[in-house]
């Protein structure tokens, strides 16, 4: 292939990636997205050129795969259309160094052994989802949530799924180059192909392997979602405030008594918590005379202060509302240049309400509603394995998110959210309840399938029985730590066996 082609072929496959993930689910794409950009660093003429079709590689795919930001930035951020997508292009190049650093230590040491791809891919990825609070959107692992590979992620999470499809497009890419060599090493190609066939078979075999088992034991809990569709330009709108308070109190009242648990999305009320005391007092009777608790998200001052939290709250049957001792979640994992502004600057210019927020604590109780506990991730939160993973330790019996998708529109965005909170629930092995504002709002079982899901972009509810579940997959208890500790061990074989050799090779000289 020519060389100018390469750069080309970087940014077309970029983009192909994108429709690995929802809501277009070619998941096969992901494959050959990573196979040309490897072999596009690999077959390079030169370190400048594959450095330039790689960070082309990820400024495609970034911008393509994040355009739902633009949305959110023009609409409601008070940016222009042009400054609105410079903002985008500024965060791809940002998230493209990563991809950046990993052609980089490929031509700078050399790198073809496949199974150091994937561990130096898992570094790179970890860097980005760790510096400046880390933002893993877009982790490939996830396109895989409806393939037999999702069987790894109870073990090993999305970043296992991610190693393992990186290593097996590098053994593919060894293969390929094997056969074409004028003299054919046939022990090389007959390994990695017998391994690329090993991981498949693996792979496959393990979405047969379950940790979980659905409680029969107990009653299952009648929870209902409620889907208020409030647009994002009205929901801040004074002239609004009593037509949204009335949809939400007409779409809970036809559940009361009928549902154990009734929950009310992100942010769901259109002023402070502490300015709407009166609504929720009226919430909060509805729940004592029906003997249903009602959850809702609200944006929450602490008395006395100035600082502001994204909440999420509990009313319950047996305890009056009261604005200090509500049982509460507080959101930790803060949207930067969202619900915190990092840079003083950028507050002159732009305008998003609520965007000076104050973080929770990184260890908080789960909510205990009805005879169950429930672990809480707030919008963004969801996205963060290891936070969730982190939360779950507390035996939570179910994980609860709200969001307020509506920043985001009729974009994709909305739907790679719902892909990652199902990517929670498969490795966690806990059923997952989505509400949010506008959609998607769902409910998940603790395989990651969707048990039942609401239309976007309808005022509606959505109720299901959900179960409890039993027992534990492995990396609800450990985490990412295995697939780490596997990284640095065998990177550490492998210097060892490369001193080994030269050591050995000294000596027959």
């Amino acid at each position: 292939m020519p060389q100018y082609l390469l750069p080309l072929f970087a940014v077309l496959s970029g983009i192909l990636g994108v429709f690995a993930y929802a809501p277009y689910n070619y998941s096969f794409l992901a494959f050959i997205s990573l196979f040309i950009l490897l072999a596009t660093i690999k077959y390079s003429k030169t370190t400048k050129q594959a450095l330039l079709s790689t960070f082309l590689w990820g400024i495609s795919y970034f911008i393509f795969g994040l355009n739902w930001l633009q949305y959110s930035l023009f609409n409601f951020g008070g940016l222009s259309f042009v400054l609105s997508y410079i903002a985008v292009i500024i965060l791809s190049i940002y998230l493209s160094l990563f991809p950046l650093l990993f052609a980089w230590i490929i031509r700078r040491f050399v790198i073809s052994q496949s199974i150091l791809l994937a561990i130096l891919w898992t570094f790179t990825e970890f860097l980005r989802g760790w510096l400046f609070t880390g933002f893993p959107w877009l982790q490939f692992g996830y396109t895989q949530i409806d393939t037999f590979f999702a069987g790894i992620a109870p073990f090993f999470g999305v970043q296992g799924i991610t190693f393992v499809m990186v290593w097996l497009s590098a053994l593919l890419i060894n293969f390929i180059d094997g056969l074409l060599q004028k003299q054919r090493n046939f022990l090389l190609i007959s390994s990695q192909g017998l391994l690329a066939v090993v991981l498949i078979a693996v792979s496959y075999y393990s979405q047969h392997i379950s940790f979980i088992k659905q409680n029969t034991t107990e009653k299952p809990l009648t929870i209902t979602l409620v889907q208020g569709n409030i647009e994002q330009q009205y929901k801040w709108d004074p002239d609004h405030l009593y037509q949204s308070l009335d949809i939400y109190k007409n779409l809970v009242e036809s559940h009361l008594g009928k549902s154990d648990i009734i929950i009310l999305p992100e942010s769901v009320l259109p002023l402070l918590e502490n300015q709407l005391t009166p609504y929720i007092d009226m919430l909060s009777r509805f729940s004592q005379q029906s003997n249903t608790a009602i959850l809702l998200g609200t944006i929450y001052q602490k008395p006395n202060t100035d600082q502001l939290f994204n909440s999420l709250i509990a009313l319950t049957p047996d305890q009056p509302y009261s604005i200090e001792s509500a049982p509460r979640y507080l959101k930790h994992h803060l949207v930067p240049f969202g619900e915190y502004i990092p840079l003083s600057f950028i507050k002159e210019i732009l305008d998003i309400p609520f965007s000076d927020m104050t973080p929770g604590s990184a260890k908080q109780l789960p909510l205990a509603i009805k005879g169950a506990k429930f672990t809480n991730a707030i919008c963004y939160e969801i996205i963060f394995d290891r936070q969730v993973q982190n939360s779950i330790q507390n035996d939570s019996d179910f994980i609860l998110t709200v969001s307020n998708d509506a920043w985001f529109g009729t974009s994709i965005g909305p739907w790679q959210h719902f892909q990652m909170a199902r990517m929670r629930a498969l490795e966690l092995g806990k059923p997952v309840i989505r509400d949010t504002n506008t959609g998607i709002t769902a409910f998940i079982d603790a395989h990651g399938k969707v048990i039942s899901q609401a239309p976007q972009f309808q005022a509606t509810t959505l109720t299901a029985e959900m179960h409890k579940t039993i027992g534990k997959t492995p990396f609800s208890v450990f985490g990412n730590t295995p697939l780490y500790l596997l990284s640095i061990i065998l990177f550490v074989m492998h210097l060892l066996g490369g001193l080994v050799r030269k050591l050995l090779i000294h000596k027959l000289r």
